[in-house]
């Protein structure tokens, strides 16, 4: 990694997250009521999306970060910069700001123990494209992350022709490439868009392919023909599911597939092939051996849950981070699911995390975790690591 500290550049989808603060008597069937008026809190006015979700969580474990997303030059625009800054000066130099065009937000609904729910606009997202990407910016970049596509309309049309094009250039500087997904409005262009192609043409230009259950059975199946609409559900979701998923991202080129499971925790799955893993790229710096063939499951760590805004965001931060410190699988998944941990125990997404020293001091002290629901027939426990273990597991 040049003998330097590793860098990783996040870039993709940023926006303006307003979250009115919500207690638990709010339930949602009594919120989107029309014509209601409901008394809340006071709004949190946070950065939201892969670009500061991520890219801010990385930085705030000590991951040296550069944030490459895209704004205009409106007011909301300007708010964005504004608490990039305020959170480290510095940190938005490589940002575009597009004149004339219109920042994106999200009004985040998000209840104490339920799942948040979005009013979004996407704005500046949808102009981001291949071209928006300055490869002489990601000199000394050990690690690419790029964060949702499916909300960037640039990135889906044309069968992912740029999200393609600019993965192989970046695959074509030896750096180790990263992508997160976000589930789609079902109804729109993006949630009518050719996915398993897009995946095809993409995966084999991506190193770590992180998404939900949720949105890669959506992308996989999105009329639940295949997996039921049940397993989108979580309520039918086993460990064949899982196996089934993974095995076909893996061979459309993946080199690792993790899924986030949300309360159940983080699974994945890694390539048969070392000759695959040798093509990680600069930011992998951990034994092939070690990664090769692996299949595990790692439940959350028991916290007193806040909010979920950014959970797996800051999941992913966790893995990445985990990842560039050259760290084993079952590590790397535990460092993972303990940053998501620091995450809901607060309200916005990324306020909650504490540097990687604080993270691995909490994971010493004999953090508990929540029990997994899934069905795993045929894993193996070890209690030691706080890991499944899958039957396509093939570590000695």
């Amino acid at each position: 990694m040049h003998g330097e500290i590793p860098t990783v550049a996040v870039a993709g989808h940023i926006c303006l997250d307003i979250i009115p603060a919500l207690s638990h008597r709010h339930r949602l069937e009594d919120v989107l009521v029309p014509g209601n008026l409901v008394g809340v809190g006071a709004a949190v006015l946070a950065t939201g999306g892969a670009v500061a979700n991520t890219g801010l969580a990385l930085h705030k474990l000590g991951v040296s970060t550069r944030l490459m997303g895209k704004v205009g030059d409106d007011f909301l625009g300007q708010v964005i910069i504004g608490i990039l800054e305020k959170e480290h000066p510095g940190l938005s130099e490589q940002m575009i700001i597009k004149s004339g065009e219109c920042s994106s937000y999200s009004i985040v609904i998000s209840p104490p123990d339920v799942d948040r729910i979005f009013l979004h606009h996407s704005g500046t997202n949808d102009t981001f494209d291949s071209n928006d990407l300055d490869i002489a910016q990601l000199e000394h970049v050990s690690l690419f992350h790029f964060g949702y596509p499916p909300l960037m309309r640039h990135m889906y049309e044309d069968n992912g022709a740029h999200l393609e094009e600019m993965l192989r250039r970046v695959k074509k500087q030896g750096i180790t490439t990263s992508l997160d997904m976000a589930r789609p409005d079902p109804q729109s262009d993006a949630g009518r868009a050719d996915w398993p192609t897009i995946l095809q043409r993409t995966l084999p230009y991506v190193d770590v392919f992180l998404p939900s259950l949720e949105e890669i059975l959506f992308m996989l199946d999105p009329d639940g023909t295949e997996y039921s609409l049940k397993a989108q559900q979580h309520s039918a979701v086993d460990g064949e599911i899982l196996s089934r998923v993974s095995r076909q991202l893996l061979e459309w080129g993946a080199g690792i597939v993790g899924i986030k499971l949300g309360d159940q925790g983080l699974y994945l799955r890694t390539s048969l092939s070392e000759q695959r893993l040798s093509q990680m790229g600069i930011g992998f710096s951990s034994t092939i051996e070690e990664w090769t063939a692996r299949e595990l499951l790692a439940p959350c760590f028991s916290v007193d849950v806040v909010g979920t805004t950014g959970a797996g965001d800051c999941t992913v931060a966790g893995f990445l981070a985990a990842l560039l410190n050259g760290m084993n699988p079952e590590d790397a998944m535990t460092r993972a699911v303990a940053v998501g941990a620091f995450n809901v125990e607060s309200a916005d997404a990324t306020s909650g995390i504490q540097s990687f020293k604080a993270v691995e001091k909490r994971v010493m002290s004999g953090w508990k975790r929540r029990l997994v629901t899934v069905p795993l027939h045929g894993w193996t426990w070890e209690e030691t690591r706080g890991i499944w273990r899958g039957p396509n597991d093939q570590k000695e």
